[in-house]
Parts: C-alpha cells; structure tokens; sequence
C-alpha cells in the first residue's frame, strides 16, 4: 500500500480533492484555513489500487508560523511518503512555486495537479509539456471541482510512486547565502519559469468579479447584503427548500405521517405479549416521541447547511472577513476569526479547531471563547420551533437572532480583551479574494448529507439515551416509587426545581423547561426531545414541516412569548455541548481558561435571558415584571464582577 500526501497552498482544492479520490466528505471552503489537521483514508476502489491519502493543511512555505502549518511540515519532512501531489491553483502560478521549489528540494518523487483549470482556462494558457520540463516533475492539469483530468492524474501518480528519486532542480539554492538572497534568487528562478510557460490574456477591462467588490467590500453594502441574504437563506429553507429534500430523502413524510400509527401498533403488539403499560409508555414516549421530535427538524438543518455551503462556495463569505477585519482589530481580532466563527455555524467543534490557523495564542484564546456563542446547526431546532410557534409572522426573526449573536460577540470580545489582554497584540490579516464563481450544487448537497447523517446518527444514539434517561428519571421518585399522577415528585423534578428557582427572573422558572435546558448540554438537539418528553407532545413537526398546533403547544408551555424569546436565547448563548466543551479544552490547553469559558457562557446566557425578558415584559405590559428589582440586583452585580475583573487585569499588566 503506498501512501500519497496532498500538499499547496491555502485555498488550493485540496481538500476537494481529497473527497473526490477517496469519497470523504471533509469540510471545504473557497478560502484558506479551512483543513487544520491531517487526514487520512483510503484510495478509492476505481483506481484499482491501494493506496493511503493524505490530506494536509494549507501552506505558503516550509517555514512553520501556526499550529495546523507545523503539521503539514513536519509530515512531509518526517514521515515516510511514497509520492506527493502538489496542488496548484493554476490562477496563481508564479506564488504557488515558491512551495513547489520547497517541496523539490526534499527529494521526494511528486507530480505536480494544476488545478482550477476552469476558472484559468479563459484567460490563461500553459506550456505543460515545457513546464514539466523545467521542473522535471510531471504535470497533469485539472479540475477537482468538476472531476476534470483526475483520472490521469492519479494514474500518473501511481506511475510516480514507483520512482524512487527526485531529481531536484533547485538544489543549487542550498549552496546560497541564508535569508533574503537565496529568496531572491529562488524567486528570481520562478519568475523565469512562469514566465516561459505562462501566457495570459491581455485583458485591460476591469473583471467581474472586482467591479462587484468594488460595491460588496464597502463595510455598510456588504453587512447590508449579507443580513438580506440570510433573511433569504432561511425564509427559502423553511418555507419551500425543506419540503423539497424531504421529498427528494423520500420517506421522512412518511414517517411522520405513521408515527402515531406506528406507536398504537407498539402498544397493541406489546400488551398482547403481557408487557407492563411502564415499559410501552417507555418506548412510545421516551425512545420513539423523544427522537421523533428531533429528527422532524432534518430537512430544515439539511436545506439551512445547503444554501449556507453555497453562500460559502461561491466566495461571499471571504468578503464578509475582509470586512470585519477592521472591526475585529477593535476587540483584539482579526479576521482569520472569521473563518472559526463562519464554521461555527454548522457545528461548534470544527469552528473551534479551526483556531489553530491563528498565530497569536491570546487571539486564538479569545477566539475559543467566542466560537460557540454563534447558533450552531444543533441548536436551529430551537430556534424554529420557538420562533415558529410563538412568532409565526415575524420571519424577520431568524436573522436577527444571528444579528444578536453577531454583536453579542463583538461586546464580549471588548469584555474579554481586557482580561486576556489583547489589546498589545500587533494585528495583520492577509485573506486571499477569489473570483466569485458559481457554487457547486453537488458539493453543497454533499455537505447537505453529511449534517443529515450527522443529526440521525446523534438523534440514533445520544438522543435516544437521553430522552429515555429523561422519561426515567421524570417516572420515579427517590424511593423508586412509579410516580403515576403527581410528576412534580419525580426524581427530575426534585433535580431541576432549585435551578427554576434561579429562572424566575428569566420568566420560565418551571422545572420541566429547567430541565430541558440541562439536557441541553448533552446536546442541543435534546433540548426539543426532553420538552417533547415531559410535555407529552410527541413530534413537534409534522409532514409539512410545521409546527404542530401552535396554539396548544403555546399553552402547553405556559409561558408568554416574551419568556419564550428569553429562553431562546438562554440555550442558545449559554454553555454547547459536551463535544464542543472538549474541544475548548484540547485548543486552550488550560483548565483555567476552559473554566473560565464555560463561567462566562453560563452568565452571558442568564443575564441576556434577563435582560430580554425584563425589558420586553416592559415594553409589552407596560409595567415591570414583579421580579424586576431582582433582575436589577442581579444585573448591578455582574457589572460590578466584570469591573473588578478588568481592573485587575490592568494591575497585573502594569506589574508585567
């Protein structure tokens, strides 16, 4: 079995790559900083040979700056590789071969893939066949986006492996003086290569693609266009796009249609066999509504990651990070923050290990912290099911719980640049800009699928764990006495009720939706399946992908809707998942900082909670809520902490 590495430059095709030759589905992006560890898997099996493939992050040189580069290095310095394909974004040639020259260097028998060759081909045409010449390494043009020469390229890259030396063309480099005269003459070398081998069209007219920048990158235009499109994004993923993949799924209609029918038939089948009503009430409402009410959610996190992957795809959202860098800079950033953030929308455990691409240890710090305060794929159900029962007429609502997430982040970040003082950090951001292109439908649905697999496979197992621990512990009481009428005596119910004393001021202070946003912390997703539990209210969506009765559900509740906003907001801002907490620990490296984390999710999802509820029960009644001197209490005090935190901070950094 030979081992192949894919290395290049950021925002390559790499990675697209990868998942074309060996049927993964790793996390793409059309910019850089999306892979930040090693992958591994087998070649497929059409190429008829067996093969391990290695997909490494993103680099410019053999020079390490950041974590994820280390990685990439270090493998292909240390490790024992068969042959290397060297990924090359054809747009960008003459930067690109500073690395090739690297990798030449090493000795290591590698082919060169010349890709995005659909992007280049309009403009740029290449002497191949001179090209491999020069660099005596083969040459193979192609296209991973649209499968276009890879054929030949891994053939040529089997042909490769068997040729155990590299005939190194640059070695004369090492015989040069250190630093910047032997860049020059490397560059100088490259320079006369490219231009050999190189022509491009003599195009004067401004392109496209900057007469759009020229609009999209102005800060108020873009963050303007950018608020209007997720508006669109998530109208287009409810009301139609949904009910579409639905269909397409086949058979999730269905089986919300059968559901009720599936469970009478469990519960005719199983008394007919002499079960106890405990152990089908267990199965019917604990296994099967638990999961069913999480799993209702799947087309609408399936057409949310859609339409989010060609929004990313097409190139926007590198322009969204070239126009908060500057605000960033403000709270101690930059915008490589973005590309964590921008991944933490789908799921906060990839986002937060993407802050390996940050430099600076106290920036990746604050970054960490900040990554899982935006609503992460898991907690959408959360979102649709209170905004939809309790609002179903402001569909303004599902941009702007992201707008709020957005400058939540930004006051935190000013709040938390005081404590890990950020602000003496020296602050640059260098972000490539593709050309917009149009996004990959088939790269999107492949992202698509691999959510839906994601949130069945939780929905199988964590999901179903947790909904049946939940009917459990909300069956029996402390003596293991089948609570039958009363479940306010239930185990749970003695759990959760001292922490709904605590959510009174936040206008939910029931035990039931206490304890839903415990189970929060298993899982987001749980938080729907433990309401669905203890509510007795089975799937929450039906085949149509609506909310079922609103009007019940609402009374089912019992709370008012300014109390369902503030719950909203307190599972979406307070601690993530335990998956998530443990990648806050592998990144941060400190038990203090991940305690620290996880105290400040914890009292920014309280307070904000309060905050919504006090003053929106004001603006709706006219009046305050009894608990309001409470609230201000509670609200003084946190400022006060927070003061005497940054204050000591400044005294130890005078010290320093």
């Amino acid at each position: 079995m030979i081992k192949i590495a894919l290395a290049g430059n950021p925002n390559s095709g790499k990675t697209t790559l990868y998942n074309l030759i060996t049927g993964r589905q790793e996390r793409i992006g059309n910019w850089s900083g999306i892979t930040v560890e090693k992958k591994e898997a087998k070649l497929k099996d059409k190429y008829k040979k067996d093969a391990i493939v290695i997909d490494l992050p993103g680099v410019y040189s053999l020079s390490s700056f950041t974590s994820e580069e280390s990685i990439a290095i270090n493998f292909v310095k240390e490790q024992q590789i068969d042959v290397l394909i060297n990924v090359i974004d054809s747009n960008n040639l003459s930067r690109s071969l500073y690395l090739s020259s690297q990798l030449l260097e090493l000795g290591i028998p590698m082919i060169i893939a010349l890709n995005k060759s659909d992007l280049a081909k309009y403009r740029i045409k290449f002497d191949l066949d001179k090209l491999s010449k020069l660099l005596n390494c083969p040459v193979v043009i192609i296209s991973s986006a649209n499968d276009k020469g890879v054929k030949e390229l891994i053939k040529k890259t089997i042909q490769r492996s068997e040729q155990k030396e590299q005939i190194n063309l640059f070695e004369d480099l090492n015989d040069s003086s250190e630093g910047e005269l032997q860049d020059k003459i490397r560059y100088d070398k490259i320079n006369q290569i490219v231009s050999s081998v190189e022509t491009r069209k003599d195009n004067k007219q401004v392109s496209i693609s900057d007469k759009i920048d020229y609009y999209l990158t102005n800060p108020f235009i873009g963050l303007t266009v950018f608020f209007f499109i997720m508006w669109g994004i998530f109208e287009l993923s409810i009301n139609w796009l949904s009910e579409i993949i639905a269909n397409i799924l086949g058979g999730i209609m269905s089986f919300f249609s059968v559901t009720t029918f599936f469970q009478d038939a469990i519960s005719d089948l199983l008394t007919k066999f002499g079960v106890s009503e405990f152990f089908i009430n267990l199965i019917n409402h604990g296994i099967i509504g638990g999961a069913a009410a999480v799993l209702g959610f799947i087309p609408l996190i399936m057409s949310l990651m859609f339409c989010l992957s060609l929004l990313e795809d097409c190139g926007f959202m590198a322009r969204i990070a070239f126009i908060l860098d500057p605000l960033f800079k403000k709270i101690g950033l930059n915008g490589k923050s973005i590309v964590s953030l921008a991944m933490g929308y789908g799921c906060s455990v990839p986002g937060i290990m993407a802050t390996r691409t940050i430099k600076s240890e106290r920036q990746k710090r604050m970054t960490v912290l900040l990554t899982p305060f935006i609503p992460c794929g898991a907690k959408v159900p959360i979102i649709v099911l209170f905004t939809v029962a309790f609002f179903p007429d402001q569909g303004w609502m599902f941009p702007l719980v992201y707008l709020m997430s957005f400058l939540l982040i930004i006051v935190l970040g000013l709040f938390i640049k005081n404590i890990v003082g950020a602000e003496n950090i020296e602050n640059y951001f260098i972000i490539e800009l593709p050309e917009y292109k149009y996004p990959s439908f088939s790269i999107a649905s492949s992202v698509a699928m691999d959510n839906c697999k994601s949130f069945i496979k939780k929905a199988g197992t964590i999901i179903v764990i947790a909904s049946m621990i939940v009917f459990l512990l909300s069956s029996f009481d402390f003596k293991l006495n089948l609570i039958t009428d009363n479940i306010d005596e239930s185990i749970l119910a003695t759990i959760a009720l001292p922490i709904s004393f605590l959510l009174i001021p936040l206008g939910f202070g029931v035990w039931q939706l206490a304890a839903a946003a415990i189970t929060g912390f298993v899982a987001k997703e749980e938080v729907i399946g433990t309401i669905a539990v203890l509510y007795a209210v089975g799937g929450l969506v039906n085949e149509n992908f609506e909310v079922l009765n609103s009007d019940l559900l609402r009374d089912t509740l019992g709370i008012t809707k300014v109390a369902a906003l503030a719950f909203m907001f307190f599972n979406l801002f307070t601690p993530p998942c335990f998956a998530a907490i443990g990648a806050m620990r592998s990144e941060l490296k400190s038990k203090k900082w991940l305690a620290f984390g996880i105290l400040l999710q914890f009292c920014v999802g309280y307070l904000f909670a309060l905050i919504v509820y006090q003053v929106g029960t004001l603006i709706v009644n006219g009046k305050p809520d009894p608990t309001f001197i409470i609230a201000i209490i509670i609200l003084v005090t946190a400022v006060l902490i927070s003061i005497r935190m940054t204050n000591k901070n400044k005294e130890m950094e005078m010290k320093l």
